[in-house]
């Protein structure tokens, strides 16, 4: 069973690219921006057609990570609707969203490109303006 930096990987040796726009289009999962209030996005199926919700007020590199972590929940979890599991149970979906977090960390900044860029994860995330909660992660 792979680690999800080798399923993130293995997503940008299939597609060539980490872009996760790319990514979503080549799996045939359709991207919607929409206002979404305070949500960052939400990952859905109409029809077991996937969909990635996006709030279209989200900066532009926040829109990308939103969409690597949205795609991260269809590549790990695309049987869980997280959404509907933190409003009507009591079940923790902190996990779920911290391997999605990670998921969208590495297929954003693989090792591959850290190496050439010669910059650490924190670095990377630092540059392109992650939210501090997520460096806080197990690197």
């Amino acid at each position: 069973m792979l680690s999800i930096k080798g399923k993130a990987n293995e997503l940008i040796d299939k597609y060539g690219t980490n872009c996760p726009f790319k990514i979503a289009k080549m799996m045939g999962i359709i991207i919607t921006y929409e206002n979404l209030g305070n949500t960052l996005g939400y990952f859905s199926k109409n029809f077991r057609v996937p969909i990635i919700h996006i709030n279209e007020k989200a900066s532009e590199y926040g829109k990308k990570f939103i969409c690597g972590h949205e795609l991260g929940h269809v590549i790990l979890h695309p049987e869980v609707n997280t959404p509907f599991l933190k409003k009507s149970t009591f079940y923790s979906a902190d996990k779920k969203e911290k391997e999605a977090n990670i998921f969208a960390i590495e297929l954003l900044f693989p090792d591959s490109m850290l190496e050439v860029e010669n910059i650490t994860i924190y670095e990377a995330l630092e540059q392109y303006k992650i939210p501090k909660n997520l460096t806080k992660l197990n690197y």
